[in-house]
């Protein structure tokens, strides 16, 4: 089985074998001279980082989970983190990409920004091809960029991080004014569908386990889909309209009523089966969610059940 590599930017930066002093939260390069040998074939990776990749003149291939997008000469596409990805290129005369952080995003383009461009969290990006005006706009923008990023100053990150505002709003102009996140998350979102899947095998493994070693908490998901526990969250957040604990308390909920009603383990090893540290800690979730203690919930129903 190949190995897939999980890459953060400096990382990249070690792959490609550009010298670097400190964890990279943004950086602009120029594709031919990072790849001088042409073809090229990348590993596979899962990248914790944005990609925007705009091609003047050259050709590829890149591969995104289980597609596969040609691109050519007056392109323009972006990747997301946490997605398997590698890419082939069989021209590369003169190209740009940018990567960055979700960090980088939040401290210096917008807090919020996946509310204002919910376009970043799309999971299937085919490459889009810019008209002749629409390809010079976006390549001052990549040429004043990458002006800024190889000049010293002490505002370097807030200049940068105002320059990839423009940008985002260029992108959202011309190509994502009428996305809509609830609608992939509902046809054809895998970060949801792996989610809701991960999600009812964990708490499957509670059900049937007589360990107590239950991990429930977002960070757990968050690691075996390889991504961000951030990242998860505004993935989840933004298409299906509940954070990732929301999901977690609403399947824990079902969960504690199941093994309160059907089994005969106490309050204090279901607690403990659900993953809360302290028997007061499910307690208080348990009734904060049904106004009824799990001893009055578990009297009530076989109450119910014997009349």
């Amino acid at each position: 089985m190949e190995l897939i590599v999980h890459h953060t930017i400096s990382d990249l930066y070690k792959t490609l074998r550009l010298p670097f002093d400190q964890e990279i939260d943004f950086t602009i390069l120029n594709i031919p001279d990072i790849h001088p040998q042409i073809p090229f074939q990348s590993p596979n990776l899962r990248a914790d980082y944005f990609s925007f990749i705009l091609t003047k003149d050259g050709s590829g291939v890149y591969y995104l989970d289980d597609h596969k997008f040609p691109f050519g000469s007056g392109s323009f596409y972006f990747t997301n983190p946490g997605h398997l990805k590698s890419y082939e290129l069989h021209r590369s005369n003169e190209a740009y990409i940018i990567t960055l952080t979700e960090n980088f995003l939040r401290e210096n383009v917008h807090p919020e920004i996946y509310g204002d461009f919910p376009f970043l969290l799309a999971e299937i990006v085919p490459p889009k091809h810019l008209t002749q005006s629409d390809f010079e706009e976006f390549e001052t923008l990549y040429h004043q960029l990458l002006r800024e990023f190889n000049k010293e100053s002490h505002y370097k990150n807030k200049i940068l991080g105002n320059l990839f505002l423009v940008l985002l709003l260029k992108i959202n102009e011309k190509f994502w004014l009428d996305y809509n996140p609830i609608e992939e998350g509902n046809r054809n979102s895998q970060i949801v569908r792996s989610f809701k899947r991960l999600l009812e095998s964990e708490f499957k493994k509670v059900l049937k386990s007589e360990q107590n070693d239950s991990k429930l908490q977002a960070q757990h998901f968050a690691e075996r889909l390889n991504l961000h526990p951030n990242y998860l969250n505004s993935v989840i957040k933004s298409k299906t309209g509940r954070t990732v604990n929301d999901w977690i308390s609403k399947r824990t909920l079902s969960v504690a009523k199941s093994l309160l009603m059907g089994t005969s383990y106490s309050s204090k090893e279901i607690a403990y089966k659900l993953g809360f540290s302290e028997p007061t800690h499910f307690s208080r979730f348990f009734k904060n969610h049904t106004q009824l203690s799990p001893g009055k919930f578990r009297k009530s129903n076989h109450s119910q059940v014997n009349l």
